[in-house]
């Protein structure tokens, strides 16, 4: 129950980081306002995004809000019936806790998705995007990486005991 607990208070606080960040975005920019941070590489501009990465589905906020739920509700349930949770996963469910409530949070009261870091690389403009996704992608990342560092040790073993006995 410990980790259960330590993964929504880590949880709580990511969305408060996110949060806390978007505010200060909203009350000190007004909408597409832009300031350079390290010329030509890295801006503060803050966007609203009405779909997901890359504004793919865009306009489609009822579909990520219900999407949203269905998946907490679910992260919920499969939270509360594994019985211990290794310290890489609590981090991997505390990022995607905090950034899909951060985001969720922005749908409902904004209709819309808070974003302002952006990144510049030469003449390329990567989307821009904030701190709740970063929480996603980097959770997202590091549950694959667990899973098959998992699977990896797990055919390892086998093969060597498989090995042993012949």
């Amino acid at each position: 129950m410990k980790e259960k607990i330590r993964i929504i208070l880590i949880g709580l606080c990511l969305i408060g980081i996110d949060q806390t960040i978007k505010w200060i975005i909203t009350t000190n920019f007004n909408l597409f306002d832009s300031t350079s941070i390290i010329p030509n590489f890295f801006s503060l501009t803050y966007v609203r995004n009405t779909g997901a990465a890359f504004s793919i589905l865009e306009g489609k906020i009822s579909f990520f809000v219900l999407l949203s739920i269905a998946i907490l509700i679910y992260f919920i349930y499969f939270l509360f019936r594994i019985k211990t949770i290794k310290l890489g996963y609590q981090i991997v469910y505390s990022l995607l806790l905090g950034g899909i409530i951060g985001n969720l949070i922005d749908r409902i009261f904004y209709g819309a998705v808070i974003d302002y870091l952006d990144f510049q690389f030469g003449t390329y403009q990567f989307a821009i995007f904030n701190f709740a996704d970063i929480c996603i992608v980097v959770g997202g990342i590091l549950l694959f990486l667990l899973m098959w560092k998992e699977e990896t040790h797990e055919i390892y073993y086998r093969r060597r005991e498989r090995n042993q006995k012949d």
